[in-house]
């Protein structure tokens, strides 16, 4: 520790900008000779995206965090403004994405608003229909009304991301009280190059689909005339739930399942995708249910989010 000592702060910052945000962090706190330089707006530079600036430009807003701070930058250091966007996702283009850093990594988050994501019948009132509501980080929400043809794609420029990561696409939704339709179909998603091989897998989009295939609940649907309710789908349900105990019998099971996030929103895993750096791509995501030919309804889809898959502790 005395040769380091004897080393000139600037030295030290260099030194602590090849480390990670979580280690600056943790140097700050264990050893009192790096709190200065880990803490520097020389280390937090580094650990921002290059072009921090030219996205914070192209904001829609950026609400002035508390402490000191001046007109021309409303952030009183780096390292603040660090911490700011790794808590709170900035809303670009026009607030159709949202853009966050990983807290301890640094790197790049995106979320794709419903409003930018190619839904099938998306401005058919009948079918869909926009809302605003409350715990949405973006102004509308797309509420599914009515559909037997789902599908959602969305596209993400590999060039957004940061460079030697491994990327995972999470769509966000909620499931309202009378959704219907997801039970016991189970949607095919897959993330991968436009034109390029994907890899496709089956998921769950109602919460409790696997749990209702392994106890053989089959729903009492009422009426006739409304579409979702009537003969045929009463009929369609218990052939897939017959096809989906079937499945499990033989051995496909490993399908994945709804998650609740801290936010309250559902999300499950869609793929991943690792991102080599230096391309210029376009990463699509997709959400399909298309087989069944079932009518489906009582999603509000929020969006999709691009994050970083797994980070070094």
């Amino acid at each position: 520790m005395a040769a380091v000592d004897m080393l000139p702060e600037g030295c030290i910052a260099n030194m602590v900008s090849l480390t990670t945000p979580r280690d600056a962090c943790r140097l700050a706190v264990v050893a009192s000779m790096f709190k200065s330089a880990a803490e520097s707006d020389a280390v937090w530079e580094r650990f921002l995206p290059p072009d921090y600036k030219e996205i914070i430009t192209r904001a829609v807003d950026v609400p002035a965090p508390p402490g000191p701070s001046s007109s021309s930058f409303p952030f009183a250091s780096k390292k603040q403004l660090f911490l700011w966007l790794s808590e709170h996702p900035l809303l670009i283009e026009n607030g159709t994405k949202s853009f966050s850093l990983e807290r301890s990594s640094g790197r790049r988050c995106y979320m794709l608003a419903a409003r930018s994501l190619t839904i099938v019948w998306g401005d058919t009132p009948s079918y869909w229909r926009w809302i605003s509501l409350p715990g949405s980080r973006f102004s509308e929400v797309a509420e599914l009304v009515d559909v037997c043809w789902f599908e959602i794609r969305g596209k993400i420029n590999t060039s957004m991301l940061s460079p030697d990561t491994t990327y995972a696409a999470f769509f966000v939704f909620k499931s309202t009280a009378g959704a219907y339709g997801f039970e016991y179909q189970p949607a095919e998603v897959a993330v991968g190059i436009s034109g390029g091989e994907s890899k496709t897998q089956s998921v769950f989009l109602h919460p409790e689909g696997g749990q209702r295939l392994r106890n053989q609940i089959v729903p009492r649907h009422i009426g006739v005339f409304r579409r979702g309710f009537g003969i045929g789908n009463r009929w369609r349900s218990r052939a897939l739930a017959e096809q989906g105990r079937e499945s499990e019998l033989n051995g496909e099971s490993n399908r994945k399942y709804p998650k609740r996030r801290g936010d309250g929103w559902l999300e499950i895993e869609l793929g991943e995708y690792f991102n080599q750096g230096g391309e210029d791509k376009e990463l699509e995501m997709s959400v399909l249910e298309v087989e069944g030919g079932g009518w489906k309804s009582g999603l509000i889809v929020q969006g999709i989010e691009i994050r970083p898959k797994a980070v070094d502790n």
